[in-house]
């Protein structure tokens, strides 16, 4: 399989879920600013919508979004417990925080990587962010992982966004529980590979 990703954008959600998933797989630099591969190859050949993530399988089908790539990964793999059962309503939960990890989290920093947005708009979007961590903290209280004691390609896609707060100069020193589980995922082996094999680490 090729995983085509840029470091610390959202395809590190899938690239830590093959590291935990111990699947095979080739990294592939995919450059979200000129939208080339380090060979010259023009992404949009490959993705015509330019962004990662991009799952190749290996008889050369493709994958695009995180929530669907990392369900695929985990379903590879189901003693791996990175996924419920399919059928199963514990699955329609692992799909209720991959949608609200995507819609609310994820795309509620879109604006914030915009450098048209003005600032004024900037720290509206900051501000519903906040609650939305907020409301993370809460949940996260008496758990290790967002679905209870075990992790799921769920904590992978948050750790991702989660890690933009900084740039963003999101203050999350306030959520004390989501901080912990943080710290949590990021020490987690495969998290810690990933982090590395992108530059994001030591």
């Amino acid at each position: 399989m090729k995983l085509y990703y840029s470091p610390g954008a959202c395809s590190l959600s899938p690239h830590i879920a093959l590291r935990e998933a111990g699947l095979a797989f080739e990294p592939v630099l995919a450059s979200t600013k000129s939208h080339k591969l380090q060979d010259g190859t023009d992404y949009y050949g490959i993705n015509p919508l330019g962004y990662v993530p991009l799952l190749e399988l290996d008889d050369g089908t493709r994958l695009r979004e995180g929530p669907a790539i990392v369900q695929y990964i985990a379903d590879q793999v189901p003693a791996k417990n990175l996924a419920p059962a399919n059928g199963t309503l514990q699955r329609y939960r692992l799909q209720e925080w991959l949608t609200f990890i995507g819609t609310e989290i994820h795309k509620g920093f879109s604006p914030l990587f915009n450098p048209a947005v003005p600032e004024e708009a900037k720290k509206v979007f900051a501000d519903k962010l906040k609650t939305r961590f907020q409301w993370l903290d809460s949940q996260l209280e008496g758990k290790d992982y967002l679905m209870g004691e075990h992790f799921s390609v769920a904590d992978g896609y948050l750790f991702t966004t989660v890690n933009w707060a900084k740039p963003m100069n999101i203050d999350l020193s306030a959520y004390k529980h989501l901080l912990a589980w943080h710290a949590r995922v990021g020490a987690r082996p495969a998290v810690q590979e990933a982090l590395k094999a992108e530059g994001l680490a030591k």
